[in-house]
């Protein structure tokens, strides 16, 4: 299975549309099948005096709310038309994350092809009925969710609409970067298994081995965050990937996605050539006469693989040989 990776450039973008076109260009030269944006107004998203995560306030201003830091975040519908027609210039799926019920009403005008719901949002009622209605592929990201939690979001979505094998439900942990014994991969698997559904990974982890062990773990999507450069002003850029993090990231998903295989145990085509140099035959150990007896002293086992297996060994130990044998001979019996 190859997983859709999802190069999520989120508000790295920092306001400025330049930076959001570099972010599209970078995400299609390193590999991935989507460049994801977010979509939303701050005057629907928080109040005025909601204040910011810890992670947001040790790289941005302590004196901004969390409502201005956003508002010079948002995308214009300006933006939005001219990051999708960039996307689809290059051949890169564009996609964009909406944080209220305007927001995906304004996509799905846009055109976008899936839905991505966030962690922020899975307890959100009105809005998960919304989106199980449009009749297009969910991702659902789980993060600070319990299990119940999960399997509310995937009813309420089902009820409205949405089909279950259209949704793929993304491990997460909301922390920005996320500690890596808070990751917990394993989680993917048991939400795969205990709610029979389609899983994958939003990785908020430093670093890329995360990602390639979720693709070795069978996930179908994974969502990493990226930046043109981590040291950029603003709230998410430290804990994304740099670009050639990421372009390492999708290079090491796609070695993984082929090394899985097809499961079925058996010689490769590559392996083939190999079986009788690499394998072994019963050869005379010593010099043996005709109607000497093979024992275990006259007879030994070594390469090359092209007489008689090893595994006929117990068989010619006793036999009378037919010839004579000079050491390293093969024998024939």
């Amino acid at each position: 299975m190859k997983p859709i990776i999802i190069a999520e450039a989120g508000i790295n973008h920092n306001g400025d549309i330049k930076i959001a076109k570099d972010l599209i260009s970078v995400a299609f030269e390193a590999g991935a099948d989507i460049i994801k944006f977010q979509t939303f107004r701050a005057d629907k998203l928080v109040t005025q005096s909601a204040t910011k995560a810890n992670y947001q306030l040790s790289v941005t201003s302590k004196n901004e709310t969390q409502y201005q830091m956003l508002k010079k975040l948002e995308l214009s519908d300006e933006m939005h038309h001219e990051l999708l027609a960039a996307s689809q210039k290059l051949g890169i799926e564009f996609c964009s994350t909406p944080f209220d019920i305007e927001s995906l009403d304004y996509l799905m005008n846009l055109g976008i092809e899936r839905l991505k719901i966030p962690s922020s949002e899975i307890t959100n009622l009105p809005y998960l009925l919304e989106v199980g209605s449009k009749s297009k592929p969910i991702i659902l990201s789980t993060g600070m969710a319990t299990m119940l939690e999960v399997q509310t979001a995937i009813d309420v979505l089902i009820s409205a609409g949405a089909k279950k094998n259209s949704i793929t439900v993304l491990q997460c942990t909301t922390e920005y970067p996320a500690p890596m014994k808070e990751v917990n991969l394993n989680a993917m698997i048991t939400i795969r298994e205990q709610l029979n559904i389609s899983t994958g990974l939003s990785d908020h982890s430093n670093g890329i081995e995360v990602a390639i062990a979720a693709a070795a773990m069978g996930a179908s999507i994974i969502e990493k965050h990226f930046t043109l450069d981590k040291n950029l002003p603003g709230p998410d850029h430290l804990a994304s990937a740099s670009p050639d993090e990421l372009a390492k990231m999708i290079k090491s998903i796609r070695n993984i996605e082929l090394a899985m295989g097809d499961g079925i145990k058996q010689p490769t085509h590559s392996e083939k050539k190999n079986i009788l140099i690499a394998r072994k035959s019963i050869v005379a150990a010593s010099k043996i006469s005709e109607g000497e007896i093979f024992n275990e002293s006259n007879i030994t086992i070594k390469r090359p693989g092209t007489g008689l297996s090893p595994m006929l060994y117990e068989e010619v130990i006793g036999k009378r040989s037919p010839k004579d044998f000079l050491p390293d001979d093969l024998i024939e019996i």
